[in-house]
């Protein structure tokens, strides 16, 4: 029998250690030539390590969320052979899921709750496998499942055909006569920790509240007309991709950001430098089930609706299964987030440090508003009101510039033909 050590490789871009995100191994595993040892993520992207001998492991460097420095032992491997070797690995391989977080384009504030903690394992029942590969949903979605007995082929997704733990609550609470645990059950407490994808997001809010103080501003629009558009427009889209609202207000950010350009643009405090773009490289906040990652949709003013509609669903989709690449995660000069179907009456965003703007759609509520009735008097009428939030630097953008940059929007958003307008 002989060892064989495998130490951290040189991950390049000069990176000089690496988080121990996920072991695939323990001590005493039996581990086979290309088998997963583990994945470590550094400031650029998550990287899986794989073993270049077979063997019984012996010794692993750290627990998760350890930091190892490159050139260090990550396992020791007993192998069949003879003698002991010392020996980095030739090469690893990158996954597709690189970081949304990596200085210096920072992960901004996740906007919606984290998924909850699984709940103390219940009696299970037998499930049909084939009802289980026809739903989309994470593996810990399903564990949860599994544990509380619920066939997920049951349950309705809320959005996007993705069973989260908030469809899973929903399906409880309707279902306590099924003899299926309430939503709000007693659960045992759980420490996690914080690491990865999570941690790094906990640095870069931190960073950013500590050093940028922000400000923020609301506005209530009228999308009643721009919503009537967009039905007008998808009843004749042919096949093209289904427009949502997001496209028309990235286009209206769009037609306004050339009058007020201290928005576009990012801040190196250290240099007390500002940098106003000319080019909107547009950062999309977007909820994946390892928490939120920013895609970036590369000089969004040239695009027009449809362009937006499909670079908005391909990026999406590909944060949510890890395939988006670096490049599609850095270097935004400003960033919309949107909590969709959750949207609230109003919110706060943090900035996406070091851009110095960050502006959010609510959810579009129904209400009766005065009107004009064309005779000179008014009437009213049952309308599609939404609030648009912003937060800004106030270091480098004032008060009267984000609300007359929020106003600009505003007026495109109630006049919308405007937007198609040459």
């Amino acid at each position: 029998m002989g060892t064989f050590t495998f130490r951290l490789p040189d991950i390049g871009e000069g990176i000089a250690e690496a988080e121990i995100v996920t072991w695939h191994v323990k001590v005493g595993d039996r581990i086979e030539e290309d088998g997963k040892i583990a994945d470590v993520m550094t400031d650029k992207a998550t990287v899986e390590m794989e073993s270049p001998v077979s063997g019984v492991v012996l010794e692993v460097a750290g627990a998760e969320g350890d930091m190892i420095a490159i050139g260090s032992p990550l396992v020791v491997i007993e192998t069949d052979g003879e003698g002991e070797v010392e020996e980095v690995a030739p090469a690893a391989k990158a996954e597709s899921a690189p970081v949304a977080a990596a200085a210096p384009e920072p992960v901004i504030e996740a906007t919606l709750a984290p998924p909850p903690p699984a709940p103390a394992p219940a009696p299970v029942v037998e499930q049909p496998v084939a009802h289980a590969a026809k739903v989309l949903a994470s593996p810990a979605v399903r564990a949860r499942a599994a544990d509380l007995g619920i066939d997920l082929a049951q349950v309705k997704p809320a959005e996007d055909g993705r069973i989260r733990h908030a469809d899973l609550d929903a399906f409880l609470a309707y279902n306590a006569a099924g003899g299926f645990r309430a939503a709000g059950a007693k659960r045992a407490d759980q420490q996690v920790k914080v690491i990865g994808l999570r941690r790094r997001i906990s640095e870069n809010m931190a960073a950013s509240k500590r050093n940028i103080p922000h400000f923020s501003y609301v506005e209530e629009c009228d999308a009643t007309a721009l919503e009537e558009m967009r039905t007008q427009l998808n009843a004749a889209r042919g096949n093209r991709p289904k427009l949502t609202l997001l496209p028309l207000l990235i286009t209206a950010l769009c037609r306004a950001m050339p009058d007020f350009p201290m928005l576009n643009a990012r801040f190196d405090d250290e240099a007390g430098v500002v940098t106003r773009f000319g080019s909107v490289h547009l950062g999309m906040a977007t909820q994946t089930d390892g928490g939120l990652m920013v895609p970036v949709i590369r000089d969004a003013q040239d695009k027009n609706l449809w362009q937006l509609a499909s670079e908005i669903a391909r990026l999406a989709e590909a944060a949510r299964n890890g395939t988006a690449k670096s490049e599609e995660l850095s270097g935004s000069t400003i960033t919309l987030t949107s909590l969709g179907p959750l949207g609230g009456v109003a919110h706060t965003p943090v900035i996406n440090r070091p851009e110095v703007a960050i502006i959010g759609p609510n959810r579009i509520i129904e209400r009766p508003m005065f009107v004009p009735d064309g005779m000179g008097g008014e009437r009213i009428e049952k309308r599609k009101l939404m609030n648009l939030s912003i937060s800004c630097d106030h270091r480098v953008v004032d008060g009267w510039d984000a609300a007359s940059f929020v106003q600009a929007i505003k007026r495109l958003i109630e006049t919308p033909v405007l937007l198609l307008a040459d």
